[in-house]
């Protein structure tokens, strides 16, 4: 008898719950990644993500050949897939970890599901994170997931393995995905143990403060995120190991308070995934259903110039065009650009949330989605964060260092008319685009319609209901400030 190990996204063998299970059953073990064309194809996938995955996996693949068995790589679909491994190895098991994904894994795994059970596999999902599936009590999480995250990590060992042919790894192209040229970061485990001890050790100790600027937070954010989001890494790993460095440096100057904002961000981050494993299809419509009124535009000359960085605001341009040529941007500026586009240009959020998960190396959806509708005004529970990109500019670049890194047509403008160079004396003579929106008046627009949603009959009955499926008394600690936090400054561990 035979158990598969399905590797989704977990590309590791390191402190992995579902490997160590599979162990335990003494069950021959297939190692498995799918390489599923219906999950590329989907308007959310890219090419630079599948760069990332498809490194990860060849480390990944040598990593389990040392503990007894290469991993196996079958493309196709994950029913078809594991139907015929199942008539070759006798399986009886399958073993793998919760995945809170988009719309399209959480059908697929349905699918799944209903396979094992009429072929009578049995199936074992484990946690991998602080997500609780089929959470009872929203309060209750935070001790859940401090506990989870406390426990003692799982060793690599070896196992009783199965070896079966494997497809080629595809490139992709042969996926059928745009090649881009962007400069990802390196995929893999060992590269991610040299970034986070970079952190650890170096990087981090401005964090606190460089993390909001684009100038300093490519390299005093942590950088774990692409890490996180497939699976190079647990999150208890990542938990643990600044646990140990916060004990190593206590007492010193700025590190105590660096690592302790970094161990908040760590868990909004389940914080966030929680929220779409509770309602698995917020890709697709407002947390707070009476947002579902809104009528946002799909205008695509407003949606290209905005993916391009030719908006005609500085800021703006320059965080999108870092965004195209590196796949990762600082939280505080995804914050911006979204609030921009939902806000000033008045583009529905689902358009360019597709949009942005393609253009982000660790698009993760229990952290993208949620924030998206954060960041656009549609949850009901959170005050509207409307970012002004000429302040946000004037804040985080006041030498215009980054805009004109970035956007080199502005190099000549004066810095006291970089965030602005509309109001220059030799705007004319710009090869960049006059703003495409005035900022004021489509500010008073888009509160005026958001805040008219608010004002309707039944939308505080609908709040009520939202806060208690999604919100908890006891929610995840803000990082820590000598004032009351910010809430627009809360964010996640992109960073």
């Amino acid at each position: 008898m035979t158990a598969i190990l399905w590797f989704k996204r977990d590309l590791r063998v390191a402190d992995h719950p579902a490997f160590a299970v599979a162990r335990e059953s003494g069950l021959a073990i297939l190692p498995l990644y799918i390489v599923e064309p219906g999950l590329w194809h989907q308007p959310d996938a890219s090419g630079r993500q599948w760069r990332f995955v498809r490194g990860s996996l060849v480390e990944l693949r040598d990593d389990l050949r040392m503990l007894g068995a290469p991993l196996v790589l079958r493309k196709g679909d994950a029913v078809s897939v594991l139907e015929a491994l199942r008539q070759a190895h006798d399986v009886t098991h399958l073993f793998s970890h919760q995945e809170t994904g988009g719309v399209w894994s959480f059908e697929r795994d349905l699918a799944v599901g209903d396979w094992a059970r009429n072929a009578g596999v049995t199936w074992r999902e484990l946690r991998q994170d602080g997500v609780v599936r089929r959470l009872s009590n929203r309060d209750i999480w935070q001790g859940t997931r401090d506990a989870f995250v406390a426990q003692p990590q799982i060793d690599p060992a070896p196992f009783n393995g199965v070896e079966a042919p494997s497809d080629p790894l595809p490139s992709s192209t042969e996926l059928g995905l745009s090649p881009d040229h962007c400069n990802i970061q390196t995929p893999g485990r060992r590269a991610g143990m040299a970034t986070l001890g970079s952190f650890l050790i170096d990087r981090g100790r401005p964090y606190r403060w460089a993390m909001s600027t684009p100038l300093e937070g490519e390299t005093a954010c942590s950088r774990m995120s692409p890490h996180l989001a497939w699976g190079t890494f647990s999150i208890r790993e990542v938990v643990q190991a600044n646990d140990a460095r916060r004990a190593e440096v206590r007492g010193r100057k700025d590190w105590p308070q660096a690592l302790s904002s970094y161990q908040s961000r760590l868990a909004w981050r389940d914080h966030f995934n929680q929220k779409l494993e509770d309602e698995p299809r917020l890709e697709s419509r407002s947390l707070h259903p009476a947002y579902d009124a809104l009528e946002r535009d799909a205008d695509p000359v407003r949606v290209l110039a905005w993916a391009r960085g030719e908006t005609g605001f500085p800021f703006v341009d320059a965080c999108m065009r870092f965004l195209n040529a590196r796949g990762w941007l600082n939280f505080r500026m995804r914050s911006m650009v979204v609030s921009f586009a939902s806000y000033h240009l008045w583009l529905d959020w689902r358009i360019t949330g597709t949009v942005l998960a393609r253009q982000f190396t660790d698009y993760d959806p229990g952290i993208h989605w949620p924030q998206m509708q954060m960041q656009s005004g549609v949850t009901g529970i959170n005050t509207i964060r409307m970012y002004n990109p000429v302040k946000q500019g004037g804040d985080q670049d006041p030498e215009g260092i980054f805009v004109r890194r970035w956007v080199p047509e502005l190099r000549a403008v004066p810095v006291d008319f970089i965030q602005e160079p509309w109001r220059w004396d030799g705007a004319r003579t710009l090869a960049y685009p006059a703003p495409i929106v005035d900022l004021k008046e489509a500010g008073k627009a888009a509160r005026d319609a958001v805040y008219g949603i608010r004002r309707r009959d039944g939308f505080h009955v609908q709040k009520a209901a939202v806060i208690a499926k999604h919100a908890s008394r006891k929610r995840p600690p803000a990082r820590p400030r000598k004032k009351a936090p910010d809430s627009r400054q809360i964010g996640l561990p992109f960073d």
